[in-house]
């Protein structure tokens, strides 16, 4: 009895002090809420300098809301930060006509995720960080261990400094698909494939154990294409030779600090604390000031840009949503970052086809949207929920102008939704193309079968009943039916593309074939029509719809609601502390390839 005594006590103190602990981490969780929505704007002080924290993804939709992420830091630790790309160029824009903006200042190091950071976005970044420099203000960057991307947008600084242990580390671009097919021979698993286009590498990794010869070459000629761009660029910039930096990365591979130094890639060399004592002394302070230097972080001073207007500029108080200027009415940029698949969502990553059909039927029938742009940054996927994407802005288009900015990929079902604009928008380093259809269907008939035992039986009543079954191969005769979808779907889209770019039949044939093509290619083959960005795109659409350079602008899908973010946040946390390590990374490889493979659900397999 005294046992079952001391053990009741004991297992109520814990209740008790799990009650307890829930209700101090509610409150808290409660006041940090509180704390966000009182935040007031942060003063930008006199002679101060932007501070440009690269320690982020750089992504085309809005990013969660304000002050979100320094929530999450407090309750999950530190999962790396957002910053919409619009946002990032509008405030570089204001900043560089912004007496109170001294100079700029970059730091950190790009954490690209998913479709975020792409080369065609940073193209968009470092254009803009070009514009701040040209406008007469200093640019330094200070940086460790920089990647591609990282000295990318650092070679357009006035000054780079690395620190004296950093490194250069950008030897190149690879690609290194993981190929399932060995797995799934062990595991039983059958894979059976429909497509047209001899470069539709999509079920490769599924059917394949390495690449196919076509897809190789046009793997070769888009990493050829785009390592091109960026070396040229940044040797421009650094004023080196053509092949310098080509030259450099073969021999060293990670390029130390003396030898970036030798090289003419870095101006200097200097620690972290150096270079905070040079920015105190710019910005007016002691270098021996126990204050920090005067600084505004870029995305705090993005809060008090409007995001009307052709022309950036900052308000002195409150965060603007939206600019109120502008009587003529608005223009609506449709955001389709992710792979384009079925029904609707909130998953970050994924075009939901039933989900932007309706916001896209919904601006249709609003008459104060008078010209959409649509932003692409997609590999594509579904066949029918493109369709339906396409549909609706088929129907905004007989009213009013449809204009496409393409990010870093628009292919497949993202060159597919495109075909809707009067003009695209492409950068140099844009994926596009892959002007094809396939159809990959698995069944797990030898896993059932001969590893787990299970048998299945079948009475139907047509030929083709259970021809959608898992269990079992497709017969020849089920194939056929499968292929002929395949066949009249890319004929589809041959036909859209040859209508929409005004080409010949044949022509549009030729360079199909599910190729995929850098931005630069694409220009030369009629694909687009313009190389440039989103704020060329928004520039275009509002000249068209007579909106003068001050205007509203609402953007699709909105921000996340804190609900959506939050459950957004913790399953992103729940992965990372699922795979961690060398193994982990191994692992998650193969889970996102997995996932994507459960993506695919087109009601016809498409």
């Amino acid at each position: 009895m005294k046992n079952f005594f001391t053990s009741f006590f004991a297992t109520l103190a814990a209740i008790i002090v799990f009650i307890c602990g829930s209700l101090l981490l509610g409150v808290l969780f409660i006041a940090a809420l509180a704390a966000m929505g009182q935040k007031k704007p942060v003063n930008v002080v006199e002679n101060s300098y932007l501070v440009f924290n690269l320690s982020t993804n750089i992504q085309d939709t809005p990013a969660p809301p304000d002050d979100f992420e320094e929530l999450l830091e407090v309750f999950l630790g530190d999962r790396g930060r957002k910053l919409q790309l619009r946002e990032a160029t509008r405030a570089l824009q204001a900043a560089a006509k912004d007496d109170d903006i001294k100079g700029l200042y970059l730091t950190g190091s790009l954490q690209p995720q998913g479709y975020g950071s792409g080369y065609g976005a940073l193209k968009e970044v470092r254009e803009a960080i070009e514009a701040f420099k040209a406008s007469g203000k200093p640019v330094k960057a200070h940086l460790e261990f920089a990647g591609a991307r990282d000295f990318y947008l650092a070679s357009a600084a006035s000054e780079i400094v690395l620190d004296p242990y950093g490194a250069l580390v950008m030897p190149g671009l690879a690609s290194q698909p993981m190929f399932f097919a060995g797995a799934f021979e062990k595991f039983g698993i059958g894979v059976q494939v429909t497509r047209v286009g001899k470069y539709k590498s999509a079920v490769e990794p599924y059917t394949r154990k390495d690449m196919s010869p076509e897809n190789r070459a046009q793997i070769q000629k888009l990493l050829d294409d785009v390592w091109g761009t960026l070396t040229t660029t940044i040797e421009g910039a650094r004023k080196l030779a053509p092949g310098a930096l080509q030259a450099a990365v073969d021999e060293k591979g990670m390029i130390r600090a003396d030898d970036a130094k030798k090289l003419k890639l870095v101006d200097r060399i200097a620690y972290l604390d150096e270079v905070l004592a040079e920015l105190k002394v710019a910005t007016g302070r002691s270098k021996d000031s126990t204050q920090p230097f005067r600084q505004i972080a870029l995305k705090d001073y993005a809060r008090q840009v409007p995001a009307g207007g052709l022309a950036a500029k900052r308000q002195n108080e409150g965060k603007i949503e939206i600019s109120s200027a502008g009587s003529k009415g608005k223009l609506a940029i449709v955001y389709a970052e992710g792979e384009i698949v079925d029904g609707t969502g909130n998953e970050v990553g994924y075009v939901y086809g039933e989900k932007t059909s309706r916001l896209l039927r919904q601006i249709r029938l609003d008459d104060n949207v008078k010209a959409v742009v649509l932003r692409v940054n997609s590999p594509g996927g579904s066949v029918t929920a493109s369709e339906a994407i396409l549909r609706e802005l088929n129907l905004i288009s007989q009213t009013r102008p449809v204009v496409v900015s393409m990010g870093s990929v628009a292919a497949s079902g993202g060159y597919w939704i495109s075909t809707a604009a009067s003009r695209i928008f492409a950068e140099p380093a844009t994926i596009t193309g892959s002007i094809g259809v396939f159809g990959m269907f698995l069944n797990f008939q030898g896993l059932a079968n001969e590893k787990l035992g299970l048998t299945f039986d079948t009475v139907k009543t047509g030929r083709f009943a259970d021809a959608a079954t898992i269990v079992r191969p497709k017969t020849d005769a089920e194939l056929a039916v499968f292929q002929a979808s395949v066949d009249w779907v890319y004929d589809q889209f041959l036909t859209k593309v040859a209508a929409a770019r005004k080409l010949d039949r044949p022509v549009v044939e030729e360079i199909a074939q599910g190729r995929v093509w850098s931005g630069s290619e694409a220009l030369k083959l009629n694909l687009v029509d313009e190389i440039g960005g989103l704020a060329d795109a928004v520039k275009y659409a509002a000249g068209k719809a007579n909106l003068g350079d001050d205007f509203r602008v609402a953007e699709y899908p909105h921000k996340m609601i804190f609900a959506e973010a939050f459950k957004d946040a913790l399953e992103g946390r729940r992965r990372e502390q699922s795979f961690g390590g060398p193994v982990g990374i191994l692992l998650r490889q193969a889970t996102d390839e997995l996932q994507t493979l459960n993506k695919f659900n087109d009601p016809r397999g498409l």
